[in-house]
């Protein structure tokens, strides 16, 4: 019966993912040409190329004459990509198995600040390390004479060992963590200990047990990963002027070539992952719908009576360093902008061109950091330094907001999914939601809002400022929504398999009880945990789509015979970051690196609340979050001792007995 199962599982799962596809694959057109709320016209638009897909008709297109099918064109540059893809892949993951190998033998105290170095690389967007692979190659050419590797595709010569490098950094850094972290944790199970006791060596030990147990939780691990990967992918093929599959998807806005090219990315990755998991997962899991007994319906929940205990777990936090600091930083940070243009005539300063105090023009834009301009100007001549004061609400703010929906979505969404889906329509959903994770999210996003970001020269935009911001945030939000619900409903069914849940229900607790008295009071850092993930994704995000122009707000577009570069129109920090290309041909470095550090400023403030919950949290299930050694614990601890006299004590009913 399994055998029957399994074939029918996959094909139904891979199809509903097909419908995910053609229904992103066709919102561009239709946006552009049916309108942004038409939503009927959507739908017709989205089953008509449903039906269209089906005829090879479709799957070829003529141009003066010449007939050429889809995949003859897309074929070759999907398997380009796809090395590129695997060999990052291979490169980060073998780095990391050997960094684990590496650090697990090494002392505590030498091991520790490795783990930090991580936190703060994992604050570096990978278009970051791109640049800095290209400056060294560039570097080493001036001062030896010779080139290391190709770091731009000219003509038909394909590079690969340049983009494989850059793009595995960021996997490499996260498979090491993961690997690190579960290794660490087998460590510490018995079986451990009783090989030890048999006398095995610890390399013995890593490659022939501990390797064999974590293998499973990488593999799921991985997903994640990859995930980030694609999006990576979308970043580095155009950053190396790349001819792989990305470049043809964003060159080409017709619904054939985003279907064709996104299933072409799918289904590798689905073919491993779930059917891995449809072979293996057999296990049932317990329907938590049956112990449904609210007297009211979900939707009439109240949930304003716990902010008042928000208040005071907000006020708990703010005694941890971290937790204070980070939060300081970002409030900070969003008060000065705010306050700046108040408190300034002018807020964003511009100089044309910069004069000596003879009068004569020493410099033109972009002006080089100086006294006048601390962090340099941009290609027009206005203040990096001002864009990024004044930019920093409409950066920081908007990627608050998304995280917030995101979570709190989820959150209500997820409450649905545990108390009222059956485990198998859990099932259903979990399988369907899962194939997002093998779609470039990044290249989601551009695909779903450059019909409505992108101006038009004279004409400008076909909706206001506050609906473009609207939509992107509804965009960014509804991408990632079914992943956070998915998210914090197994969570919620983990927290439900505890034996203090399971008392509840048997004495007769409804779900409003179980979630707000038992569920909710574990979620909670759970969910600023998310939430803190969610913030730095949707930056990340923000510098990806920067580097093609789509900036928060719009696009400016200028007309005419020499038309100047697209520009944002809020001084958001991508907008700086679409001059990423320009500044690396030029050697105008500054106009880059700027917005980068200032998009990991605020990547590793978040890191630093993240981990001030974390920190609370394992304080609370007595966990030892202090790294200092036992030793000098013992040594700071020690106090004089003290040994007590008969004059201590005082006998309450003293009686003497005479006779």
């Amino acid at each position: 019966m399994r055998y029957l199962k399994f074939p029918l599982k996959f094909v139904f799962y891979y199809f509903l993912g097909f419908i995910g596809i053609i229904a992103i694959s066709v919102a561009p057109q239709s946006m552009r040409e049916r309108g942004l709320y038409n939503f009927i016209g959507y739908s017709e638009e989205a089953v008509k190329f449903f039906f269209a897909f089906w005829n090879k008709e479709n799957w070829s297109y003529t141009y003066k004459g010449y007939t050429e099918h889809f995949m003859d064109m897309l074929w070759e540059p999907y398997l380009y990509s796809l090395q590129v893809l695997g060999g990052a892949l291979a490169i980060g993951l073998g780095f990391a198995f050997i960094l684990t190998v590496f650090t697990v033998f090494l002392p505590r105290w030498l091991s520790s600040p490795i783990k930090k170095l991580l936190n703060l690389l994992e604050t570096v967007p990978d278009l970051m390390f791109a640049f800095l692979l290209q400056l060294f190659i560039v570097f080493i050419f001036k001062k030896f004479g010779f080139e290391l590797m190709q770091f731009t595709e000219l003509g038909d010569e394909k590079i690969y060992l340049a983009p494989m490098i850059t793009l595995s950094i960021i996997p490499m850094i996260s498979f090491f963590r993961i690997l690190l972290l579960i290794t660490e944790e087998e460590l510490l199970k018995p079986h451990i200990e009783f090989a030890q006791s048999k006398g095995m060596s610890k390399g013995r030990i890593l490659l022939s047990h501990v390797f064999k147990n974590i293998s499973p939780s990488l593999f799921y691990h991985g997903k994640i990963i990859i995930w980030g990967m694609l999006s990576s992918l979308f970043v580095i093929e155009t950053i190396f002027n790349m001819r792989g599959i990305t470049y043809y998807i964003v060159q080409d806005f017709r619904p054939m070539v985003i279907a064709i090219s996104l299933l072409l990315i799918f289904t590798p990755f689905f073919v491993v992952y779930q059917g891995v998991y449809l072979w293996v997962n057999t296990s049932g899991s317990e329907d938590d719908t049956k112990y449904k007994k609210d007297k009211a319906k979900w939707t009439e929940w109240k949930v304003w009576g716990w902010l008042n205990s928000l208040r005071k777990l907000w006020w708990q936090h703010m005694h941890n360093p971290k937790f204070a600091l980070g939060c300081s930083a970002l409030f900070i940070m969003m008060i000065y902008s705010f306050l700046y243009p108040l408190l300034k005539e002018n807020p964003i300063h511009y100089i044309k061109y910069m004069k000596n105090d003879e009068g004569r023009i020493v410099s033109g834009p972009p002006h080089e950091p100086s006294n006048q301009m601390i962090l340099g100007s941009d290609i027009y001549g206005y203040s990096i330094m001002d864009q990024l004061i004044v930019g920093a609400k409409y950066t920081l703010l908007f990627a608050l907001i998304v995280a917030v929906l995101r979570v709190v979505g989820g959150f209500y969404l997820g409450i649905f999914y545990h108390f009222h889906l059956k485990e198998s329509r859990k099932n259903w959903l979990d399988r369907l939601v899962d194939s997002i994770h093998f779609l470039p999210l990044s290249l989601i996003a551009y695909l779903l809002l450059r019909p409505v970001l992108w101006g038009l020269p004279v004409l400008g935009w076909d909706n206001s400022m506050f609906e473009r911001l609207v939509f992107e945030a509804m965009v960014l939000t509804i991408l990632v929504l079914p992943l956070t619900t998915i998210l914090i409903g197994n969570e919620l069914k983990l927290i439900g398999k505890k034996d203090f849940v399971l008392s509840a229900k048997l004495l007769g607790g409804d779900n409003k009880h179980l979630l707000w008295t038992h569920l909710f009071p574990h979620l909670a850092p759970r969910l600023f945990i998310i939430f803190g993930q969610q913030f730095i994704q949707t930056l990340l995000i923000l510098v990806h789509l920067g580097l093609f122009h789509l900036f928060l707000g719009g696009t400016i577009i200028s007309g005419g015979d020499m038309p100047d570069p697209p520009k944002s129109g809020t001084f958001e920090w991508s907008g700086l970051i679409s001059s990423a290309r320009y500044s690396l041909m030029t050697g105008k470095y500054w106009i880059v690196l700027a917005p980068l550090a200032a998009f990991m400023i605020a990547i590793i403030a978040m890191q630093l609340i993240v981990q001030g919950v974390k920190e609370i949290q394992q304080k609370k299930v007595g966990v030892l979050v202090n790294n200092t050694p036992i030793k000098s614990k013992k040594k700071r601890m020690k106090k004089k001792e003290y040994h007590p006299v008969m004059d201590d004590f005082k006998l309450t009913n003293h009686q003497n007995f005479k006779g």
